[in-house]
């Protein structure tokens, strides 16, 4: 391994966010592992055994993770995303008794997993996915909202892999606008590309992860690409004879192929690394930058959002998010609306009926939770329906988009595991049952 076991391996976990908590992890209920209750880092200072660190903690191991989610500034080095110095435009709510009232009747509603014959509670369902935040909006009003675990009403929450489908909607907007061809080879946009697999796939391959290209992320193996990947990206001092990649635009010159572009979907963070960069070419800005010019000053967000970094500050595009539950409804509002909030078009309708139409089913293969889906756009598109679609994260993040019910839903939460998985036979079916209810009315 280029770095040290511990530190490599909390790296790994937190620059790419994708490694998975110990098989027994979830014996651990989401009431026992509050951070409230496990005490982490209370106290002046805190006891030696709840403290969590950076560089030598397992601060991304589950029941740890439930505390670092938010809190990823004081670990990693980070990025603003400014919402400006406007003041916020405040969401609409339902009348008090009447939000209270809607509380309970969602709390109450039931339905059944799908791997399962036993009716769940939707209240039953949120600490089962070891939820820390939610939040949901109808016809374009609050219906329900509720903060669990680390996370407050002011907080902010790690937004895992939805980093990804922020930088997705950058790059289509840049493409409806009439900035980026995504017919374009990559190597055209970026010619330090030249010489990786990255090179001769178009834009849009990239946008659609449909590239042929290798990363694995098995971690059980110590020559793996998750692990040079991660000594890349690292923000840490690269260690005494370290000859590797430095940052993430170093490594992705040197990715090898993996097969032909275009011809499957599979999902690869690098990917969105690679889109990043793309965009911060056209466009002349940072993810983070034009994260802040293109959205969060003009939705009137009510806090600054932050983006992780590598060693040379370059925001990290596939991961590195961390947002307010509220902002991210906000975020959802727009796409659900058609680039429309608070009466201002931010972006052309066809930005979002394009993510919403979603990709090649066909080229879709391999996530049995979603069986009917395809993604576009660093966007989950369901098929179903409701035509609903998602950006998604590992631990169970999500920003899910029902049109029909006009619905958005928002999910910050901290599971033991990190594939969704285990939570999507609870949550799919859950946030079903919330639609159909909230259509009925």
């Amino acid at each position: 391994m280029p770095l040290s076991g511990s530190k490599l391996i909390v790296l790994a976990a937190a620059i790419a966010v994708t490694l998975a908590s110990a098989p027994d992890a979830t014996a651990q209920s989401a009431r026992e592992t509050d951070p409230r209750v496990m005490g982490w880092m209370d106290g002046f200072p805190p006891a030696p055994d709840k403290l969590i660190t950076q560089p030598d903690s397992d601060y991304f191991n589950f029941p740890k993770l439930r505390w670092s989610v938010c809190h990823l500034r004081e670990l990693l080095p980070t990025k603003q995303i400014s919402r400006g110095l406007g003041a916020p435009i405040s969401l609409q709510y339902l009348p008090p008794e009447e939000l209270s009232g809607e509380r309970q009747a969602i709390d109450m509603l039931t339905f059944k997993p799908s791997n399962s014959n036993d009716e769940m509670t939707w209240e039953e369902s949120l600490y089962a996915n070891y939820t820390d935040g939610i939040l949901i909006i109808h016809k374009e009003r609050v219906v329900y909202e509720r903060y669990f675990g680390c996370l407050r009403e002011d907080g902010k929450h790690a937004a895992m892999s939805m980093t990804k489908s922020l930088t997705g909607l950058l790059a289509q907007i840049l493409v409806e606008e009439g900035a980026l061809d995504e017919t374009l080879p990559v190597r055209d946009l970026i010619p330090e590309i030249e010489d990786s697999a990255f090179a001769n796939a178009t834009v849009r391959q990239v946008m659609d992860m449909t590239t042929g290209v290798r990363y694995s992320e098995d971690y059980s193996d110590p020559k793996a690409d998750i692990w040079i990947y991660s000594a890349a990206a690292s923000p840490l001092p690269k260690p005494e004879g370290y000859n590797g990649p430095d940052g993430y635009w170093e490594y992705l010159q040197q990715v090898k192929p993996d097969g032909k572009h275009g011809e499957q979907f599979h999902y690869k963070t690098i990917n969105s690394d690679m889109l990043g960069w793309i965009i911060s070419r056209v466009s002349g800005k940072s993810v983070a930058d034009l994260a802040s010019e293109r959205l969060w000053r003009r939705i009137g967000m009510e806090q600054d959002a932050y983006q992780t970094v590598d060693g040379k500050g370059v925001p990290f595009a596939g991961g590195g998010l961390s947002a307010g539950l509220r902002d991210l409804g906000r975020l959802g509002l727009v796409m659900l609306n058609e680039g429309v909030i608070n009466g201002e078009r931010l972006f052309p309708a066809e930005v979002a009926q394009r993510i919403r139409t979603g990709g090649d089913p066909a080229k879709f293969t391999g996530f049995p939770t979603i069986p009917q889906g395809s993604y576009t756009s660093q966007w989950w598109v369901f098929h179903n329906a409701h035509q609903a679609y998602a950006a998604r994260g590992v631990y169970g993040q999500t920003i899910y988009i029902d049109p029909t019910a006009e619905m958005v839903l928002v999910r910050f939460a901290s599971f033991p595991k990190a594939q969704n998985s285990f939570i999507d036979p609870t949550s799919l079916p859950a946030y079903q049952a919330v639609a159909e209810y909230l259509m009925s009315k």
